[in-house]
């Protein structure tokens, strides 16, 4: 391909055409500042139409590529894997919670305690700005199965109580803090004292990472042990 290097208003828009010897394919490589995901999507979803008002899609065939269309692509996939896993992981522990008790209460109740420690976490990444990415995103999954564990591990322990003791509901909160409660605080001790070690890392998205879950563990331990028992 022979290549044409032109000046938009600057240096800072120096753009580059590629015209092959057939003079049938060209392409045109654009300097741009990294303006993030978000407003990638919006220059995107700008461009393409313009696009096409100059390029009829009936006689050119236009695509618009590069690294960052690539990274927005991934973004995206990501994303949408996410969500699916964790609404998978909620109906899972739905299923085992209804079949254990019988209850659509006891489906909500459990599912609760799990939830507020992933909005928790996603407010903190929005807040101090750090992007959805693959190091990252995994927070959430991981987050969510420890503390579902917890949950779970809490709810079996009560349930057990009620049918072989037979003891008021309030007598059967109390045992189960008393005997499960140590547990599941000695278990998110060690969990968050493995995922901080990864805060030692000179990888910036594996530090994120330990973080991040070590937060949300202890925030899934608190509303395990203070908010599931309200319920």
């Amino acid at each position: 391909m022979n290549e044409y290097t032109g000046d938009m208003k600057g240096k800072q828009n120096m753009f580059k055409s590629f015209l092959d010897s057939n003079k049938q394919i060209t392409r045109i490589s654009v300097q741009m500042a990294d303006v993030g995901s978000v407003e990638m999507s919006k220059l995107v979803n700008e461009l393409k139409p313009r696009v096409d008002s100059i390029f009829p899609t009936d006689k050119f065939d236009v695509q618009i590529t590069g690294n960052s269309l690539i990274f927005l692509k991934g973004n995206d996939y990501l994303f949408k894997n996410l969500m699916e896993s964790i609404v998978l992981a909620i109906v899972l522990i739905s299923i085992l919670m209804f079949g254990l008790f019988v209850s659509f209460r006891m489906v909500v109740f459990s599912i609760i305690p799990s939830i507020i420690p992933l909005l928790i976490t996603a407010g903190i990444m929005g807040f101090a700005g750090v992007p959805l990415k693959p190091s990252t995103i995994l927070i959430f999954s991981i987050a969510f199965g420890i503390a579902s564990d917890q949950t779970i591990y809490f709810l079996t322990r009560y349930r057990q109580e009620m049918r072989h003791r037979h003891v008021p509901i309030s007598k059967a909160v109390s045992i189960t803090i008393g005997e499960t409660g140590l547990s599941m605080i000695y278990t998110a001790v060690i969990l968050f004292a493995g995922f901080f070690i990864f805060t030692a890392s000179g990888f910036g998205g594996t530090a994120a990472l330990g973080k991040l879950i070590s937060v949300t563990l202890l925030v899934a331990m608190l509303t395990n042990i203070i908010l599931l028992p309200c319920f």
